[in-house]
């Protein structure tokens, strides 16, 4: 498994055991409180002081920063959207940071996300 099929897998299952915050206001507090264990941030995210920010609590209280390709991904992954009845996500709301507070249960994708190397 590599970090690209595990990282989408993660932030879900930590969504589904309530250990995800959304957005910068939630993460922020997150990693202030020292509750996170991961931070991922879009790539596509075109203010700079927010990615400055992000990245300079991260380095503060060591929580590791990975990189999602785009908002939109990062908000179907957050689950920020419809499913439809074909299973496709539907109004996908784009979001450009979470942190992951709580991985929910240890399986094969949180080991590949933890020994990752940025």
């Amino acid at each position: 498994m590599d970090i690209n099929a595990a990282l989408p897998l993660v932030i879900r299952k930590s969504k589904a055991h309530g250990g995800l915050a959304r957005g910068l206001h939630e993460a922020a507090k997150a990693i202030e409180k020292h509750n996170a264990h991961l931070c991922v941030l879009a790539d596509d995210c075109d203010q700079p002081d927010y990615v400055k920010l992000v990245k300079a609590l991260c380095a503060d209280h060591n929580v590791k920063v990975l990189r999602a390709p785009s908002a939109k991904i990062l908000g179907e992954w957050a689950g920020l959207c419809k499913i439809d009845s074909e299973g496709k996500a539907r109004k996908v709301v784009g979001c450009s940071c979470v942190v992951v507070k709580d991985y929910g249960e240890q399986h094969e994708a949180v080991e590949v996300v933890q020994q990752h190397k940025d």
